[in-house]
C-alpha cells in the first residue's frame, strides 16, 4: 500500500511537470515571437533610419526586450531543465520503485510459495498426530485387552499350575505306591524264588546232569535232547516233571498280583548244523527246543500256557569260551528262570 501511494505521487509530480514544462516552452515560443517582432522592428528603425533618436530608444527598447526576453527565456529554460531533472529524477525513481516492487512480488510469491509448503507440511504432521492418537488410542484398548487376556491366562496358567502340582504329587504318591508295592511283589518272588530253588536244591542234590546256577536252572541239551533233535528224551521229561512239580506246588502259594512267568531259554554250541538237517541253523534248533520244552510243560504238566515264556539264543550268548569239547559242552543247554514278566 505504501509503494501504491508512493507510485501515485511520483506520477502527480510528473504530471504537474509535464504541465510546467509545456507553459515554459509556451513562453518560450511567445518570447521568441516578441524577439522577432523587435529585430522586425529594429530593421524597420535602421532602414528607416528617419529618426535616429526615435530608432535608438526603440532599439534601446528592442534590445531592452531581447535581453528580458532572453533573460526569460534563460530563466523558462532553467526551470524547465530543472522541472526535466526532476522528471527524470522522478522516472529513475519510479523504475526503481518499479523494480522494487517487482522485487518485493517475487518475494511475496516466494514467500506465498514458503507458506504454501508449510501449509502443506502442517498438515501432513496433524494428519500424521490425528493418526498416531488413532492408533494410540487403539493400542491403549488393544494394551487393556492384552492386560485382561494376561491376566485371564496369568489366571488360568496358575489353575493349571496348580492343577498340575497335584497331579504330579497324586502320580508320585501313586508311584510310590507302586514302586512299594512292586518291591513288596519282588521280595515276595524272590522269597518264592528263593524257597522254590532251596527246596530244588534239596531235591536235586547229588543228582547228574542237573545245576542251579544263580537264580535258574541249567540242563544239559544232552539231558533233554538227542543230537541235533528238539524232542525231549524220557529221561529229560522226566527231570523236567521233577521242576514242574515243585514249581506247582510252590506257585499255589505266590499271591496273584505277582505276574511270574518260567522263562525257558535255549542256547547251542558253535558247531554249524549238519546240511539237510530239519534245522536251518542253530538258532531255529535252540528255539524249537526251548519251545519243546515249554509244550511238554503246558501241554502235559498242566503248567499254565501265560506263565510260560520260550526264547531261542543259538550259538550267541555262550558261557564257556573257546573250541574245546569241554566247552561246548557247556555251551549246548536249557535254562529254566523263574521271574517276574
Amino acid at each position: 500500500a505504501e509503494l501504491a501511494a508512493r507510485l501515485d505521487a511520483a506520477e502527480a509530480r510528473l504530471a504537474a511537470q509535464a504541465g510546467a514544462a509545456e507553459e515554459a516552452e509556451g513562453e518560450i515560443g511567445d518570447l521568441r515571437r516578441r524577439l522577432a517582432a523587435a529585430l522586425a522592428q529594429k530593421q524597420a528603425a535602421e532602414e528607416a533610419m528617419s529618426d535616429r533618436d526615435d530608432i535608438r530608444q526603440q532599439l534601446a527598447r528592442a534590445l531592452a526586450a531581447q535581453r528580458a526576453a532572453e533573460q526569460e527565456a534563460e530563466e523558462a529554460m532553467s526551470a524547465a531543465e530543472e522541472r526535466a531533472a526532476l522528471l527524470a529524477t522522478a522516472r529513475r525513481e519510479l523504475a526503481g520503485e518499479e523494480e522494487k516492487s517487482a522485487e518485493a512480488q517475487r518475494r511475496q510469491a516466494l514467500l506465498n510459495q514458503q507458506v504454501a509448503a508449510l501449509r502443506s507440511q502442517l498438515g501432513s504432521l496433524q494428519a500424521l498426530l490425528d493418526d498416531y492418537k488413532e492408533r494410540e488410542a487403539a493400542a491403549n484398548v488393544e494394551v487393556q485387552s492384552l492386560g485382561r487376556d494376561l491376566n485371564a491366562a496369568l489366571a488360568r496358567a496358575a489353575a493349571e499350575e496348580r492343577r498340575r502340582r497335584e497331579l504330579e504329587e497324586a502320580e508320585a504318591r501313586r508311584l510310590a505306591e507302586e514302586k512299594a508295592r512292586l518291591e513288596a511283589e519282588k521280595q515276595d518272588l524272590e522269597r518264592y524264588r528263593s524257597e522254590f530253588f532251596g527246596r530244588m536244591r534239596e531235591i536235586l542234590s547229588g543228582r547228574e546232569g542237573v545245576r542251579i546256577v544263580g537264580d535258574r536252572f541249567v540242563f544239559p541239551s544232552e539231558v533233554l535232547f538227542a543230537p541235533g533233535s528238539a524232542e525231549l528224551s524220557d529221561g529229560g521229561r522226566a527231570q523236567i516233571a521233577r521242576v514242574a512239580g515243585l514249581l506247582t506246588e510252590v506257585a499255589a502259594d505266590i499271591p496273584q498280583e505277582i505276574d511270574w512267568v518260567i522263562q525257558v531259554d535255549g542256547h547251542t554250541d558253535n558247531v554249524p548244523v549238519i546240511a539237510g538237517a530239519r534245522f536251518e541253523d542253530n538258532w531255529e534248533l535252540s528255539q524249537a527246543r526251548a519251545l519243546s520244552v515249554v509244550r511238554y510243560m503246558a501241554d502235559e504238566l498242566g503248567v499254565p500256557p501265560f506263565r510260560l515264556s520260550a526264547n531261542g539264543f543259538g550259538e550267541f550268548q555262550p558261557v564257556a569260551l573257546g573250541d574245546s569239547p569241554e566247552a561246548r559242552a557247556q555251551n549246548r543247554r536249557i535254562e529254566l528262570k523263574l521271574t517276574e514278566r
